[in-house]
């Protein structure tokens, strides 16, 4: 069974930081293209950022290029994703995904729970 969990999430003030993680289980995830989603409330779940199988590749939507950080450790099953300079707009709740074979993550195999991100004024 597959497991994507996360974790590191809470309440925040603008212009702090928070570093999010994803454990996986009962996948190869060294053999899976890693990301996070974002969905914040009434819009659509967006693509925050995503990260190769070795993690020599990382792409960054433009809302968070610059302040958030993604990174994986294949020894230890678990993708981060370091959050700086928060601001109100990030306030969302934060899903990990994995692929087995888009990059991008246009195709998912699986979702975590997700975990919320709130940023206070």
């Amino acid at each position: 069974q597959v497991h994507l969990v996360e974790s590191g999430g809470g309440l925040v003030q603008a212009g702090g930081s928070l570093r999010l993680s994803c454990s996986a289980s009962g996948i190869s995830f060294s053999t899976y293209h890693m990301g996070w989603f974002r969905q914040a409330p009434g819009k659509e779940r967006r693509l925050v950022g995503n990260i190769s199988r070795s993690g020599g590749s990382v792409y960054y939507s433009d809302s968070v290029k610059g302040r958030f950080t993604i990174s994986r450790d294949n020894a230890k099953n678990t993708v981060y994703l370091q959050m700086n300079s928060l601001t109100p707009e990030d306030t969302a709740v934060y899903y990990c995904a994995a692929a087995s074979s888009d990059y991008r993550l246009g195709s998912i195999n699986y979702w975590g729970q997700g975990t919320q991100v709130t940023v206070s004024s």
